[in-house]
C-alpha cells in the first residue's frame, strides 16, 4: 500500500512512495502524530540524483524488516532538500556542528517538537568501516527515547539554544573596498592548484563563482594573475572528465584533483553558472575553447534539461542502468531504448567507455578515438572503463574526423539506458539558467537560446509568481508546488530577469525583478542591521530562522540578492535598493579576506559596486536598426564588472535609463554613466567598447 508521498510533486519523494516505510512529507500533522504516539521522528533528507540516497533507500527503506521497525518506533518524515532548502539548512547546520561534517542522505532524529538530538548521514545495513548499521542506530535511539527521555530532551534543548546563538548581524561595517578584495585575491592565490587548476584538493568542485570574481577583478584592475587562474582552471575542467566530451555539460564534481573522474550527476545550477562563466571568459579573452564550451553547455541545458512547459529540470542522475554487452544481446526485441539494459544501476554507466566499446562503434577509427579521448586498456574508472577526456595538449588531429567520431559515439551512447531526470523546476536555478542562456545567446548570435530563456522566464511568471509578486519554490508538469520561495529564489530569479531585460530590451523583466526585490527588502531583510534571512518573516517557523551568506554549489540567497539589488539600483536609481545591497555586502567584507573560496559571488558583486556599476543606455530609431543593434551588442560585450544595459527607442518608457536620451544627429547613440557622472554620448561602437573597459 503506498505511503503518504504518492501525491507529492517532488520526484525524490515519489521515488519513496512505494516503500514499506510509512513516510510522511514534512508537515505539522507528522509531528502531531509523533506527539500522539509518544515516539521520536526520523527525518531523512536527500535529493533525487544523490547516489548514496539511492543506496540507502535500496538497502534500508525498501527492506520490510527495517520498515516494520521504523513504523513501530518512529514517525518517518522524508524531505527533498531541493524543495525545502530551509529545512535542510537548519538541520544540516546541527549535523555539522555535532559531527564536524555533513552530506546526503542526512539522517536526523527529532523530538515531536522538531528539536534534533541524534545525527548522521548514510548508515549501512550491516556494521562496516567503523559505522554502526542503520538497524543498530534505530534500536539505540529507540532505547534512549524510552529509557533516558530526560537526557534526550536536555540534549535537544541545548542544540536548539546553540543554534539560536549563531545569528549573523553583519551589515554595519560597510561594503568591501580595494583592500579586502586584494586580500581575497591573495587568499585564492595561496589555495590555487597551479599544476591542475582549481582550488584545494580532492574532491574538487567547479569554482564558477570564484572565476566570475577573478574575471571581474582582472577587468577592473588589470591583474594578470587573476585572469590566469580563471583561464587555466576553465581549460583544465573543459579538458577533463568532469566535462562531458560528447554531449556537453558538467558533472557535479571531480573525485580526484585532476578533474578526471567525476561524480556523474549533472545539476542545473552548475551548468547554468558554468555556461555563463565560459561565455564571460570568451568575452574577456576571445578563447575558442571558452566559446565552444559555453555553447555546448547551453545546448546541453536546452536538449537534456528543458521540460515540456519551457522550464529546466533540476538534475540528471549519476546512476543509470548498466548496458548489456553487444554480443550478449538478443537478436531482436520490442523493448526499444531500454532493451540493452541489465536492470542493475551503476554510477557513470551512461558515460564511460572501454576500448572494446569504441571498437564496436567505430571499427578502424577506435584507436584514434582512444588516443584523442584518453581511453586506455587499464581504464581511468572502474572495471577497465574510462571517462572521456582531452589529455592531448600536443599533436595535430583532423578536426572533421574527430567531429565525426564524436557524433558516432554520441549516437551510440543515446542507445544506452539513460540516467533518470529530476523534472522538478526550481525557481532559483531556472533564474540562473535564464541569465546564462540570455547572455550566451546574445554573445554568439543564437536567438534560439534567448528564446529558451524567455520561455523559462514566462513559466516562472505564469506558474511560480502570484498576483502579489511572491514566488513558489518549485513546480512539476506545470503545476506549482506547495512550498514558498526562499531568498535564493528571489535573488536568482531577479538576476535572470535583469539579464533578460538587458539582452531583449523588454522592460517588463526589469519590472518583474523589481517586484521580487521589493519582497527582499520587506520580508527577508533585518531592518536594523541589513542582514538577510533565507526565509521570509512570514514563512513557516522552524527551530531557527536559517541564514547562510556563504556561496557553496550556487550563490547564497544573501549574495544573490545583493547582486540583483545592486543591478536594479543601477537601472532605476533607487537609493533603498542600493543601500540594501551595500549593507548586505558587509558580510563579504568580513568573510572575503578569510574564506574567499566560499563567498565568490559576493566578491563578484563587490567588484561591480567598486566599478559603479556602469549604466549603459543604447537608443535607436527602432530596435531593428543595424547601427543600434551593433551598439547594443557592444554594450553587452563590455567587461566592466556588473554593467547594466538598457536598449530601446528615445520615446520608450521601458527603462528609466532611456529617459531624456535623444539620438545624436538622427543616429543610434550610446550613453555611459557611473557614480553620477556621464561620458559624452557616442555613435561609435569602438568608443563605446573603450568606455566599457574598466580603467
Amino acid at each position: 500500500m503506498p505511503n503518504r508521498l504518492a501525491h507529492e510533486t517532488s520526484p525524490y519523494l515519489l521515488q519513496h512512495a512505494d516503500n514499506p516505510v510509512d513516510w510522511w512529507p514534512w508537515a505539522a500533522e507528522a509531528f502531531e502524530e509523533a506527539r500522539r504516539r509518544g515516539v521520536p521522528v526520523l527525518l531523512s533528507v536527500g535529493y533525487s540524483s544523490c547516489h548514496w540516497c539511492h543506496v540507502m533507500a535500496h538497502e534500508s527503506f525498501e527492506d520490510r524488516a527495517t520498515a516494520d521497525y521504523l513504523n513501530a518506533h518512529f514517525v518517518s518524515v522524508k524531505v527533498d532538500r531541493e524543495e525545502r532548502p530551509d529545512v535542510d539548512a537548519v538541520y544540516m547546520e546541527a549535523v555539522q556542528a555535532a559531527t564536524g561534517h555533513g552530506g546526503w542522505p542526512m539522517t536526523v532524529f527529532l523530538t515531536p517538537d522538531a528539536e534534533p538530538f541524534y545525527f548522521g548521514t548514510y548508515f549501512p545495513p550491516e556494521p562496516r568501516h567503523g559505522m554502526p548499521s542503520f538497524r543498530q542506530v534505530l534500536e539505540g535511539v529507540a532505547q534512549a527515547w524510552e529509557e533516558r527521555r530526560g537526557e534526550v530532551d536536555e540534549v535537544a534543548g541545548k542544540i536548539v539554544r546553540d543554534l539560536a546563538g549563531r545569528e549573523l548581524t553583519y551589515g554595519g561595517d560597510g561594503a568591501p573596498g580595494e583592500q579586502e578584495l586584494a586580500q581575497a585575491l591573495l587568499g585564492l592565490t595561496r589555495e590555487y592548484d597551479a599544476q591542475r587548476g582549481g582550488f584545494g584538493g580532492a574532491p574538487k568542485f567547479p569554482p564558477s563563482m570564484v572565476i566570475e570574481f577573478l574575471l571581474r577583478h582582472h577587468a577592473r584592475t588589470g591583474a594578470e594573475g587573476a585572469l590566469q587562474m580563471a583561464r587555466d582552471t576553465c581549460e583544465r575542467m573543459a579538458r577533463g572528465g568532469i566535462y562531458d566530451q560528447l554531449g556537453g555539460g558538467f558533472a557535479r564534481y571531480s573525485v580526484d584533483r585532476d578533474w578526471v573522474v567525476p561524480h556523474f550527476e549533472k545539476m542545473l545550477y552548475d551548468n547554468a553558472l558554468l555556461c555563463r562563466v565560459y561565455a564571460h571568459l570568451w568575452r574577456t579573452t576571445g578563447s575558442g575553447l571558452a566559446r565552444r564550451v559555453a555553447l555546448e553547455t547551453a545546448d546541453f541545458l536546452v536538449r537534456e534539461l528543458r521540460t515540456p512547459e519551457g522550464g529546466f529540470a533540476s538534475a540528471l542522475d549519476a546512476d543509470s542502468e548498466e548496458e548489456v554487452p553487444r554480443e550478449a544481446r538478443p537478436q531482436k526485441g520490442g523493448g526499444g531504448r531500454r532493451e540493452g539494459g541489465t536492470g542493475r544501476h551503476v554510477e557513470g554507466a551512461y558515460y564511460v567507455w572501454t576500448p572494446q566499446q569504441l571498437r564496436d562503434v567505430l571499427g578502424d577509427d577506435a584507436d584514434l578515438a582512444a588516443q584523442y579521448f584518453g581511453v586506455t586498456d587499464e581504464g581511468t574508472f572502474e572495471h577497465g572503463s574510462s571517462v572521456l577526456q582531452l589529455p592531448q595538449t600536443e599533436g595535430v588531429f583532423d578536426a572533421d574526423k574527430v567531429d565525426g567520431i564524436r557524433q558516432r559515439l554520441l549516437a551510440a551512447r543515446a542507445e544506452r539506458p539513460a540516467p533518470g531526470r529530476d523534472d522538478k523546476v526550481v525557481a532559483a536555478w531556472n533564474g540562473l539558467a535564464i541569465a546564462a542562456l540570455a547572455e550566451t545567446g546574445a554573445y554568439f548570435d543564437r536567438p534560439d537560446l534567448v528564446e529558451a530563456a524567455l520561455a523559462a522566464a514566462d513559466l516562472l511568471v505564469r506558474v511560480h509568481l502570484d498576483e502579489h509578486g511572491r514566488l513558489t519554490r518549485t513546480s512539476k508538469d506545470g503545476r506549482a508546488g506547495a512550498n514558498s520561495g526562499v531568498l535564493e529564489d528571489y535573488g536568482d530569479v531577479a538576476e535572470g530577469f535583469l539579464a533578460l531585460a538587458s539582452v531583449t530590451g523588454e522592460g517588463v523583466w526589469l519590472d518583474f525583478a523589481g517586484l521580487l526585490l521589493d519582497h527582499v527588502l520587506t520580508r527577508f531583510t533585518e531592518p536594523e542591521s541589513g542582514a538577510l534571512y533565507d526565509t521570509a518573516a512570514d514563512a513557516e517557523r522552524l527551530i531557527r530562522r536559517p541564514q547562510d551568506p556563504t556561496d557553496n554549489a550556487a550563490p547564497s540567497g544573501w549574495t544573490a540578492a545583493a547582486g540583483a539589488l545592486l543591478s536594479y539600483a543601477a537601472h532605476t536609481g533607487s537609493e533603498p535598493h542600493r543601500t540594501a545591497a551595500e549593507r548586505a555586502l558587509g558580510v563579504v567584507k568580513a568573510l572575503g579576506p578569510r574564506v574567499p573560496r566560499f563567498v565568490g559571488w559576493g566578491l563578484a558583486v563587490a567588484e561591480a559596486r567598486l566599478d559603479g556599476p556602469r549604466e549603459v543606455a543604447v537608443v535607436g530609431a527602432d530596435l531593428a536598426d543595424p547601427a543600434a543593434r551593433t551598439l547594443h551588442r557592444t554594450a553587452l560585450l563590455g567587461t566592466a564588472p556588473g554593467a547594466v544595459v538598457a536598449y530601446g527607442t528615445p520615446d520608450s518608457d521601458e527603462f528609466p535609463l532611456l529617459a531624456d536620451r535623444p539620438l545624436s544627429g538622427g543616429a543610434a547613440t550610446a550613453y555611459v554613466c557611473r557614480n553620477f557622472t556621464c561620458d559624452a554620448p557616442t555613435t561609435d561602437p569602438e568608443r563605446l567598447r573603450h568606455a566599457l573597459t574598466a580603467d
